[in-house]
């Protein structure tokens, strides 16, 4: 995908693997942060902060799920990227501020009847370029979700697990829904469940499609369905993840199991069961696309178009499948372990 060097883009393919195929996911380097309590550069503020996110990311989707449940749309603003990374990375054909988009970007339309075909270049900002106005001699990967500070015109942190945090934390005073997603009495579940749904369901996908031996894989493949199989078993007993109330945790899994039937399980070779086999992780998934503030955030087409057309490496023939992994908006049986409900910070 590329990466910045000295305040200059760097376009490669790398994936990074260790001596055994394990694929290994790259550390980000932006790591400021917001904070009430006055003890950075970054104070809370309403229209401050703005999200450089994109569709196909499930770290910038978790984060667009929390500020629709906590009622954060007036006070913290977004860009959602072109679903077709180009050789530059990630770009939007929007800008704000003095960030506006300056350059061609190299596009292609897409029809099922068709496939890909080359289409007028847009107007485009490269994400690399928003790293870059911040820190001129900025060295990393240029990532979404990145957390921007419009005052100062700089990051805050392309850390997401980080964003997702200060966006219920540091930012509750700017709410207008009474929701707590990290309530106090679930806290030590919450960090613990969510520990394994990373390492195991949200990065294990990641780990499974982007192996490079037989041996990686299968130790990566079966890491993910006993983790599903985990997850499966705690949703038979409760609504949500971690009990009767929808947290943080239930917004870090979604995204994963979303994606999985019409990308994850083919693309990435995740192919041992699919959620919809699932008993409760397949209504799961269903109640919460059907809870407020989730399906604005689902893109399924896009999701498969930024996976599966641009991986050539998984996907040389850049064929989409057919189907988009069932309908989320069929019935679920998950009001039988309770109904929906969030904790209140009252």
């Amino acid at each position: 995908m590329g990466r910045v060097v000295d305040g200059r883009w760097i376009a490669d393919d790398e994936v990074a693997t260790d001596g055994e195929g394990r694929w290994t996911r790259t550390p980000t380097v932006v790591r400021n942060a917001i904070r009430a309590d006055g003890s950075t550069d970054h104070p809370p503020e309403a229209g401050r902060y703005h999200l450089w996110l994109a569709w196909n990311c499930t770290w910038s989707q978790r984060t667009l799920i929390a500020r629709n449940l906590l009622g954060l749309q007036d006070a913290l603003s977004f860009s959602m990227a072109h679903f077709h990374r180009n050789d530059g990375g990630w770009w939007f054909r929007d800008g704000i501020d003095t960030l506006q988009p300056d350059e061609p970007q190299p596009l292609e339309a897409f029809s099922r009847e068709r496939g890909f075909e080359q289409a007028p270049a847009e107007q485009g900002l490269s994400l690399w370029k928003v790293y870059v106005a911040g820190d001129a001699a900025y060295t990393g990967r240029a990532t979404v979700p990145l957390l921007w500070d419009r005052r100062l015109g700089r990051p805050v942190s392309n850390e997401s697990s980080d964003i997702l945090r200060m966006v219920e934390r540091e930012l509750c005073a700017l709410q207008t829904e009474d929701v707590d997603l990290l309530p106090a009495d679930l806290l030590a579940d919450i960090d613990e469940t969510e520990a394994w749904v990373y390492s195991d369901i949200n990065d294990g996908v990641y780990r499974a499609g982007f192996a490079s031996t037989q041996g990686a894989y299968g130790e990566a493949v079966q890491t993910v369905f006993a983790a599903l199989d985990r997850a499966e078993a705690r949703l038979a007993k409760h609504r949500y993840l971690c009990g009767d109330r929808l947290t943080e945790a239930d917004l870090r899994l979604f995204p994963t199991l979303v994606r999985f039937d019409p990308v994850y399980f083919s693309h990435f070779k995740c192919s041992v069961r699919r959620i919809a086999d699932y008993p409760n992780l397949g209504h799961y998934v269903r109640d919460l696309y059907q809870t407020p503030g989730f399906a604005e955030t689902v893109r399924v087409d896009l999701y498969q178009l930024g996976y599966m057309g641009r991986s050539e490496r998984l996907n040389p023939s850049r064929i989409i499948p057919a189907g988009t992994g069932g309908d989320l908006s069929a019935p679920h049986d998950r009001e039988r372990l309770g109904p929906r409900r969030f904790a209140k910070r009252g």
